[in-house]
């Protein structure tokens, strides 16, 4: 495969390169037949005339600025959500602790948190507690290593704060393009379209919030779609990514700008919930809920995803960078199916008036403790955090 002078000289502006076999590597990987269509290179995409176009290498400021945005939130949950969650008087409740017990402990640790009843009977024997002991110890230690009512609110707070600006600065990046209103003219050009700071600036904050996302799911609270999370994270990140140096960057501003008009919704429900505003937040669900399903469910399939499929092959052959976008976003889809699932049963529930914590053991507090000792194992009901459980209600809460 034989380079020319202008596709090496792009190549190491975009990014430094090895040597020998990795060098190999990397110039199939950046070969222009993988990324761009037939009879395009690289050197078509070289600035010129004032004109700037998008580079792989700007891609690089993003982890210095995932690493300030984790700094930011850092702060902004200590000064500004911690406050706000004094004011809307997010308690916690007062959490019994497991007594140490070495035998039950190492269980915990290697075994699992939740022991089936014949490893109940054996544990039972082995510590030398009766089969309701054991089991209250345990419900005791997972409620130990559950986040806070107080993390909770502090990380919706942080996430409600970013989504809401970035889906008002998304709008206002593209409300003004013929594109909005014109799909086809997404295309228009392609891939000869200059970048303007407005949509450098938008890829380069969303791209390092997702990287920060990213470097913080394992201190983050843990959903019960922690794998999906992780996922829909890094197929995000590798979209953003590519989206940019192969310059599907007018595409890629309408779906960032279509994610954030939803999310922001989502995280002000849990802030309510956390503060035990129910009615607010039930109502903001279902807000959320209509918002969601027509955004990703509609909007994203037969619009976005008709724009990135359809168009392109009215002016090129499809080529390898064409099928990569779209199975990456047929991955998002695939997710937003799922939580679609998720979001219908809670509306569900809501409307029924049948919602229940599916996912947690009941939380038992000082109250509760007191309660089943005095009915003597009589069930009590379910709490999460302090609360009785009525709204779990997220994709990934």
């Amino acid at each position: 495969m034989c380079l020319t002078g202008n596709r090496k000289e792009w190549l190491r502006e975009s990014a430094p390169a090895p040597q020998g076999m990795l060098q190999t590597l990397y110039d199939y990987f950046w070969w222009e037949r993988l990324w761009l269509p037939v009879n395009l290179t690289w050197a078509d995409l070289e600035d010129r005339d004032g004109r700037v176009y998008a580079k792989a290498s700007d891609l690089y400021v993003t982890l210095p600025l995932a690493l300030l945005f984790l700094i930011i939130r850092y702060f902004f949950e200590l000064y500004v959500a911690t406050p706000l969650a004094a004011l809307l008087n997010v308690k916690e409740k007062t959490r019994l602790r497991a007594s140490p017990n070495p035998t039950l402990e190492h269980f915990y640790l290697n075994n699992g948190k939740h022991p089936k009843q014949v490893e109940v009977e054996l544990l039972s024997r082995q510590s030398g507690l009766s089969g309701r002991q054991v089991e209250r110890w345990f419900r005791r230690r997972r409620n130990q290593d559950r986040p806070s009512l107080l993390k909770k609110f502090r990380e919706a707070s942080w996430r409600f704060t970013f989504y809401l600006i970035a889906f008002i600065a998304g709008m206002a990046v593209i409300v003004d393009k013929p594109w909005f209103y014109d799909m086809k003219k997404v295309w228009e050009g392609y891939p000869i379209q200059s970048t303007i700071p407005s949509q450098y600036w938008y890829y380069m904050i969303e791209l390092s919030f997702y990287w920060s996302l990213l470097f913080s799911i394992a201190s983050d609270v843990k959903r019960k779609d922690f794998k999906e999370q992780i996922i829909h994270h890094v197929a995000t990140i590798i979209l953003i990514s590519f989206s940019w140096f192969a310059n599907y960057i007018r595409a890629g501003t309408l779906i960032m700008a279509l994610h954030d008009s939803s999310d922001y919704l989502l995280e002000s429900a849990k802030m309510f919930n956390y503060a035990g505003w129910k009615n607010t937040c039930n109502n903001i669900f279902i807000v959320f809920a209509i918002v969601f399903i027509i955004t990703r469910l509609v909007i994203l399939p037969f619009w976005i995803l008709h724009c990135t499929v359809v168009y392109p092959l009215e002016l090129y052959p499809a080529f390898f960078g064409y099928y990569f976008f779209n199975s990456m976003m047929g991955v998002l889809q695939m997710l937003h199916i799922f939580w679609a699932y998720l979001i219908l049963r809670m509306a569900h529930k809501f409307i029924t008036g049948k919602v229940e914590d599916e996912r947690s053991d009941r939380e038992e507090t000082e109250s509760s403790e007191g309660e089943e000792a005095a009915a003597g194992g009589a069930k009590s009901r379910p709490l999460a955090n302090g609360h009785p459980i009525l709204n779990n209600h997220r994709k990934n809460d």
